[in-house]
């Protein structure tokens, strides 16, 4: 008789699919990375991801696909056969696969094999469209490196805890482009390119950002004294959302233990090795699993 599963098991099975034998054990490889095997698939997947893209890249030009088109096209079937086994390993264990299927992760995955099939099964498509265009969507591919960077993590939660300084500061320099531009359109006119208040506007935000097109310029003293101005408000439009961002960043940083331990219920990601409950939505844990 076989022996009663684990108490947190157990629990987190009511919420979906058991975590039990083989889906256990793909579990912690797929999305977890304490183990050898975790660490392996892991970084076979980053090579698989970025051969792929690259392949899409060099795909994209028209001598290389003249000569080696066949050959591309028999590696992004094998790459979206290989991604596709990866997609229905994820969805078979992990307790809830309707969720992770909606969650950022998953749409990415989707979005990395969908196009291939799409070409394949609605060929009528490059009536309304370049077939070149569903192609392009590979390059979501590259998102997936995401989910194996904790410093993705860490810089998301620093935007996200700034949001509001950064909209606060972003509201200002709206502000700003909208008042310089509106001036600049009253002392410069149309006589010298500034043809209305937008594209005065639009005048101001290029300079503000630095970038400087050069296609359209005062002509005036004064206009010119204003550009000087902005030019010297386009450094702040830099320093200020970066100072933010890193100070967040900075008082984030602790001494916490960093783990690729996932919640089977809502697949929260990083807790403790000693944790037992998901901090996100309070359900048990399977044990932590890790090697050296």
């Amino acid at each position: 008789m076989n022996a009663a599963p684990p108490a947190d098991l157990a629990a987190a099975a009511t919420f979906g699919r058991p975590l039990a034998g083989w889906r256990l054990k793909a579990y912690a490889i797929i999305f977890e990375a304490d183990t050898r095997a975790g660490r392996a698939f892991d970084l076979a997947l980053v090579g698989l991801i970025l051969a792929s893209v690259a392949v899409v890249m060099l795909d994209s030009v028209a001598s290389l696909h003249a000569q080696w088109g066949g050959v591309f096209t028999v590696l992004e079937w094998g790459f979206t056969a290989l991604f596709t086994l990866e997609y229905l390993l994820r969805l078979a264990c992990v307790q809830q696969p309707w969720r992770y299927a909606r969650s950022f992760f998953g749409v990415v995955d989707l979005l990395a094999i969908a196009p291939t099939y799409l070409a394949l099964l609605f060929p009528a498509l490059h009536a309304l469209i370049d077939v070149r265009v569903l192609r392009l969507l590979r390059i979501f591919r590259i998102l997936k490196l995401a989910a194996y960077v904790s410093e993705y993590r860490a810089l998301g939660q620093a935007l996200w805890a700034t949001r509001r300084k950064i909209a606060v500061f972003l509201g200002f320099v709206l502000l700003v482009t909208l008042v310089m531009g509106t001036l600049m359109y009253v002392v410069e006119g149309p006589a010298n390119g500034f043809t209305s208040v937008p594209v005065s506007v639009y005048w101001a935000i290029t300079t503000m950002t630095t970038v400087g097109f050069g296609d359209i310029t005062p002509k005036t003293d004064l206009g010119r004294l204003i550009a000087s101005t902005m030019m010297l408000l386009g450094w702040g439009t830099l320093a200020v959302p970066t100072g933010i961002v890193s100070a967040e960043i900075a008082a984030r940083r602790g001494p916490a233990e960093v783990t690729t331990r996932t919640c089977p219920a809502c697949l929260s990601e990083g807790h403790l090795s000693s944790a037992r409950f998901c901090r996100d939505c309070g359900q048990p844990l399977p044990r932590h699993q890790r090697d050296a």
